[in-house]
């Protein structure tokens, strides 16, 4: 009998990336393919890269170095995003022996003739314009909660963004097939599914290959709250434009969508939100912030926020600094701006130098770890229910609530993949909240 052929994965980036990866993993496992953890010795290695930021660009060739290092005849491929971008540059570092782009990366398997290391890494790149076409995926059996993929690309074109260079323009899966990988999802006990794409509010555009929204993002949570087996729906990063009364009003009401939301903000002030291109204004941030602290008081809000873009002087810095200060939100993902080619913002004046960003970013660091705190701190005595994870990290299991507060206790396999009703009690020393058990769920 034929030995399995072993595959690895590693997933750099967002949830998309992930839910993208677990399905080409579930298709290597169609053919017969063995998965096993990427730091082990597999005949093929597949690195799904990001390149949002320079960062990310950086870290995939030290990710090379580290299967190269367990299996040094591996067979190493490179897909998603940088790989769309700069499919030379990815070629060319060595052990790179396959560079996939957008189109290609689904049919990976197609591409793998034999598993002979490359003298020099092949390349398989379509134009981005080609990328019309869907291919649903979700995640699963990675994690306790699934990614559900529902819409990739973006028409929209915020001038420090790559992302519509490397995914294409805006599409959506079809609602019959979201709804059906949905159920898929619930049958394999998964209880919790998480919503994601590139710009989910723009959900309908595309989903059978027209322009036209087919559907709306409202009818879209609509549908999937009559989903049966799904214990909880979470909407991921959602723009302030598009997430509209309608569905936070629905949100407040439902009992599977949980009362947690990620707005990117990226600016607090209306003079780089322009240049930026974004779609909105501070004023229409602040009304969506407070609609829904309105109807869910105990709801968790997260903020995507860039610092040191061009033109950013310490006056506008101090103004979105001030904004989110004075905002009712817990926690904000912070990122220092990075320059990524062929964008409108590489070529604009006023470049903050990189001290200066560094500093920038660390003061909005520490202003989210005291929003973060101040959320824990306003949910204490309440009554939650917590999703308890399927990782041992150092002797503690960790779970999240509906509002996403962390909690922790000592290691239980019992509770992996359940849902616990609990009152918090205390925060520790890492801000997680301590908590006593009401009553137990399946």
């Amino acid at each position: 009998m034929m030995k399995k052929k072993k595959v690895a994965f590693y997933t750099l980036g967002c949830k998309l990336n992930f839910s993208e990866t677990s399905t080409i993993a579930r298709d290597f496992g169609e053919e017969g393919y063995e998965r096993v953890d990427f730091s082990e010795k597999a005949d093929i290695y597949v690195i799904n890269t990001c390149s949002v930021t320079e960062n990310a660009d950086k870290r995939f060739k030290t990710i090379v170095r580290q299967a190269l290092k367990v299996n040094d005849k591996a067979f190493v491929a490179a897909i998603g995003c940088y790989a769309q971008l700069k499919p030379e540059e990815l070629a060319s570092i060595d052990g790179v022996d396959l560079v996939l782009g957008a189109k290609e990366k689904f049919q990976l398997n197609d591409y793998i003739n034999d598993l002979s290391k490359n003298d020099f890494g092949e390349v398989h790149s379509c134009e981005i314009e080609e990328t019309d076409f869907y291919v649903g995926s979700y995640s699963i059996g990675d994690r306790t909660r699934a990614f559900l993929k529902v819409q990739d690309g973006c028409d929209y074109k915020c001038t420090y963004c790559t992302i519509p260079m490397a995914r294409g323009i805006s599409r959506s899966d079809t609602l019959d097939s979201v709804l059906k990988n949905a159920s898929e999802i619930a049958a394999q006990g998964i209880q919790e599914i998480v919503l994601t794409g590139v710009n989910i509010g723009d959900y309908g555009k595309g989903e059978f290959g027209n322009k036209r929204h087919e559907h709306t993002f409202f009818e879209l949570v609509q549908a999937l709250d009559k989903v049966l087996g799904i214990s909880r729906l979470r909407i991921s990063s959602i723009e302030p434009n598009l997430l509209k009364d309608e569905t936070i009003e629905f949100v407040s009401d439902s009992k599977a969508f949980v009362p947690h939301f990620h707005i990117p903000l990226q600016s607090g002030s209306n003079e780089l939100l322009g240049k930026m291109k974004r779609r909105y204004r501070r004023e229409l941030y602040a009304e969506r912030v407070q609609r829904i602290k309105e109807l869910m008081p105990h709801a968790c809000i997260g903020v995507d926020v860039i610092v040191g873009f061009p033109g950013e002087t310490e006056e506008l810095f101090l103004e979105t600094y001030q904004f989110l200060n004075e905002l009712n939100v817990s926690y904000f993902h912070v990122f220092t701006y990075s320059e990524r080619p062929n964008t409108e913002a590489v070529d604009m004046d006023g470049v903050v130098p990189k001290k200066v960003r560094n500093k920038r970013s660390k003061m909005l660091r520490a202003l989210s770890v005291k929003k973060r705190r101040a959320f824990y701190e306003s949910q204490l005595g309440s009554i939650r229910k917590v999703l308890f994870e399927g990782e041992n990290k150092e002797g503690y299991i960790y779970g999240f609530t509906e509002n996403y507060v962390k909690v922790r206790l000592p290691w239980n396999p019992e509770l992996v993949n359940t849902i616990q009703e609990v009152e918090l009690t205390e925060i520790d020393e890492e801000g997680i909240l301590r908590f006593k058990f009401n009553k137990i769920e399946a």
